[in-house]
């Protein structure tokens, strides 16, 4: 903000002479240090002990305003238009503050009222874009000049709409004419980590920590960075660095909601519902968070009002979406607003040859059943991925639903997480894939190796059908005879005695060892159901005609 200099009012000088000289020195003081809390209880003193002259008021509301007081700041400026023959710029100013306070259409309307300048051009190019006002942001475009104020205003918008490579292009072109601007290297390192170049944006960062070793934003960015290139920990390491450069995390909202994320969700609870009013980011990890928690009704609650803006809100509204579509609670609608979001993602320009571009555009297809599109794109970005236990889960079974079970058989294989090994949907995936590879003993033995539970039983019943239409009857006994075992219903002897029969006939065409009719033989002995004994006579006699020992 710009002081009126337009209209400057005389003032009586004090009697005591050099005492408004030590006053401007004193004030200069604050302001040139950026102590804009100390300028501000300065003026607020002088002007309570000497009263208050218009330059007094000027300044005061300059100094609210870059504390980011924009309420007081307002209400100075308002009483300055309330003066005799108000300089209009004063309509601009509260304009600024309007802005500052989201309050877009009444800036708008105030901007208005100034009178024509750069600075209400870039008041309403900004109020133009929070509004959605297309043909109006173009206006105002077109209005803007190659002033260094205008050229950042443009930079700003570019960065965000999210034309990050737009904005790089107008920040370096800057800062080669204003080298000295060593801020630039910040907005610079900001669009360079959103285009994931985090290497370079950390190295524009140690530049400007060398001058300005407190920045709390430049630390913050540094340490995003780190958390991308390497580990939470990292980044960790980093806030706690500064703590020594007298940046603490417990007075900065972003660095309170950062060490959230680079502590993998710990006091999530605790520190994000504050913030969600003060950092944009927090709702969209409060909903992760709410996710990983297995929490979709609450996830659900923080981003069905999101209107999408980013393609990681497009994204989260899609995960949301696709996980309450799959839920008990299936609903169609969830699982087309989801395919909508990643398509959205997917398709667009700025994302489709990035890597979350193309997880968007495999999720989509993946929502629509389309297996071969979605392993077009998930092979396109394997080598990048090949540790994810996510994307081996999915990457897994879009090959097992394209018939690829080899493939399918490797990427089940080299999931770590015992989370996903312990669930009953990876169990059952990874039977079915030793069955239709021709390997239904390890599906057997993997059923083995669970404890009695719903899950197993799932697990056990998944075995027997598949090997029953797969052909493969000794291992369908097997798991018939145990359900047979733990629910006597007609339709497991059934079951069994038809995988009995089809042995059977596999040991007679050669594809079985005469051991299998000794098993099947073992399972028929402890039924009491009467076709038992007609079948066990059926397969002595055929054994006998044959030489074999049963």
């Amino acid at each position: 903000m710009i002081l009126s200099k337009s209209r400057v009012r005389q003032r009586q000088p004090l009697e005591q002479g050099q005492e408004p000289r030590d006053r401007s020195l004193q004030l200069e003081t604050f302001l040139e240090g950026r102590d804009y809390a100390g300028a501000t209880a300065f003026l607020t003193f002088q002007r309570r002990e000497a009263g208050a002259d218009f330059k007094t008021l000027e300044w005061l509301a300059y100094s609210h305003y870059h504390n980011w007081e924009h309420a007081q700041a307002m209400e100075i400026y308002k009483q300055l238009l309330a003066e005799e023959d108000p300089d209009p710029i004063f309509h601009t100013y509260v304009a600024a503050c309007l802005y500052y306070m989201g309050l877009y259409e009444e800036a708008e309307a105030s901007a208005a009222e100034g009178p024509q300048c750069p600075l209400q051009t870039r008041i309403l190019f900004h109020c133009a874009h929070k509004t959605g006002q297309e043909e109006k942001l173009v206006e105002c475009h077109q209005q803007l000049g190659d002033s260094f104020e205008d050229q950042l205003s443009l930079a700003s918008i570019h960065y965000l709409r999210g034309h990050y490579q737009e904005a790089t292009e107008v920040y370096k072109r800057l800062l080669l004419e204003h080298r000295d601007f060593v801020a630039l290297n910040v907005y610079l390192a900001l669009c360079y980590s959103k285009l994931d170049y985090f290497d370079v944006s950390s190295e524009m960062l140690d530049g400007y920590l060398q001058q300005y070793a407190d920045s709390a934003a430049a630390i913050n960015l540094k340490a995003c960075n780190l958390f991308k290139l390497y580990t939470g920990k990292a980044a960790e390491a980093e806030i706690k660095a500064s703590e020594q450069r007298g940046v603490s995390p417990d007075s900065n909202d972003l660095i309170k909601h950062n060490l959230v994320v680079f502590r993998d969700g710990e006091a999530a609870l605790q520190v994000l519902p504050r913030l969600l009013d003060v950092c944009p980011e927090a709702r969209l990890n409060l909903a992760v968070h709410y996710l990983r928690q297995g929490q979709l009704q609450e996830a659900f609650k923080l981003v069905k009002d999101l209107q999408p803006a980013t393609p990681q809100e497009y994204t989260l509204q899609g995960v949301v979406h696709a996980s309450m579509g799959q839920s008990q609670s299936a609903s169609s609608e969830h699982l087309r607003l989801a395919q909508q979001c990643f398509q959205a993602v997917g398709s667009s320009a700025a994302e489709c040859d990035t890597i979350p571009g193309r997880q968007c555009m495999a999720s989509c297809f993946f929502l629509l059943k389309q297996f071969e599109d979605v392993l077009v794109y998930l092979k396109s970005i394997k080598a990048y991925l090949a540790s994810d236990d996510d994307f081996n889960w999915n990457y897994g079974i879009a090959c097992a639903s394209n018939g690829e079970w080899a493939e399918a058989e490797e990427a089940f294989g080299v999931i770590h997480s015992e989370a996903y090994r312990q669930e009953g949907p990876f169990l059952k995936w990874s039977a079915r894939t030793f069955i239709m590879q021709g390997k239904p003993m390890m599906a057997w033995e993997l059923y083995l190796q669970q404890e009695t539970s719903e899950r197993s039983l799932e697990l056990l019943q998944l075995i027997a059908d598949e090997c029953y239409q797969a052909g493969f009857f000794l291992a369908a006994a097997r798991a018939f005879d145990v359900l047979e075992q733990l629910d006597p219903a007609p339709v497991y002897w059934q079951a069994k005695q038809g995988a009995c029969a089809g042995t059977l006939q596999m040991v007679a065409a050669g594809k079985e060892t005469p051991d299998a009719l000794r098993q099947v033989m073992g399972m028929l002995q402890g039924s009491s159901h009467p076709n038992a004994v007609r079948i066990m006579q059926i397969i002595t006699g055929w054994a006998s005609s044959k030489d074999i020992i049963l």
